[in-house]
């Protein structure tokens, strides 16, 4: 392997090869995108106290979902713990697939996920993740999803992104006008026409457009921190802050008041359920670019 990928037992570091000062480490846990620096600096926010052993999903970093976003009663995705089990199961490493850009994938399939899990969605399936730095301030991340079962099945998928920002008072959300709004907080839904999402309390709101959004920019006073382009197959953003009360009674929030240095810009499809027949594939992709 070569000698900027760094596997352990449980993480696999990659290094870019032109920067490096350049990494993004993955725990095998939940194929959980656990740190992300450019110039040697964090762009993703970690709880202190997120829980890395494969016990509960990690509070931070970029967790994965999938078959479900939330709990969906009714549904078939019902009985499965929130979010899914995608990010609750060890995924198998499958090694690097590309050097330029440095890449590598994960896989997930029944044989990885729990029994309970299985009983709880029986559908055969592959999902294949994939991580790359395609650029010394960029890091991209796909999720291809295979329906290897005899009938078709539903299914929602997340990116759930937890950026690192100086300060969320002087933070606002840019690219989601023309949107429809679901708010969670409020119990609301309403046309999205913002040009700038500002957070001044507990926010978990769903964006979705009829297309899917050419970029979003996560603003710090007049300074672009990040963008999260290239979207494919990404109709939906989440933007979520825990604020003060909810930061409180999560126990593996920490600090409590770490979410002043944080918000949830996540890129998903889960505004509705995907279909995907028998034999079928399903391919979703973003990238994150930093401005340093």
């Amino acid at each position: 392997m070569a000698s900027y990928i760094k596997e352990t037992e449980t993480e696999i570091v990659l290094t870019h090869p032109r920067d490096s000062s350049t990494s993004v480490r993955i725990l095998k846990y939940g194929a959980t995108i656990l740190s992300w620096k450019v110039k040697g600096q964090e762009q993703l926010w970690l709880s202190e106290k997120a829980i890395l052993d494969g016990s509960k999903a990690v509070r931070g970093g970029i967790p994965l979902v999938f078959p479900v976003f939330g709990k969906s009663e009714g549904h078939e995705t019902s009985q499965l713990p929130q979010h899914g089990f995608a990010r609750n199961s060890v995924w198998e490493f499958l090694g690097q697939v590309e050097s330029d850009p440095l890449t590598v994938q994960f896989g997930l399939g029944p044989e990885n996920i729990s029994e309970t899990a299985r009983c709880q969605w029986p559908h055969d399936f592959t999902l294949i993740f994939t991580v790359s730095l395609p650029s010394e301030d960029s890091l991209s991340t796909s999720l291809e999803v295979e329906n290897t079962d005899k009938q078709p099945w539903e299914f929602n998928v997340l990116f759930h992104t937890y950026f690192r920002i100086p300060d969320i008072t002087q933070t606002h959300v840019e690219g989601l006008t023309g949107t429809q709004v679901t708010d969670k907080v409020s119990k609301t839904n309403y046309a999205g026409n913002e040009a700038k999402i500002t957070i001044a309390g507990e926010v978990d709101r769903v964006y979705s457009s009829p297309s899917t959004p050419d970029s979003v920019a996560i603003v710090s006073g007049s300074k672009t921190l990040f963008n999260v382009q290239n979207l494919q197959n990404l109709k939906d953003v989440v933007v979520w802050n825990p604020w003060t009360e909810k930061a409180n009674g999560l126990a593996d929030f920490s600090p409590k008041d770490g979410f002043k240095n944080m918000i949830c810009v996540e890129t998903g499809s889960v505004s509705k359920y995907q279909t995907v027949a028998p034999g079928a594939k399903w391919s979703a992709s973003q990238t994150l670019k930093s401005h340093l």
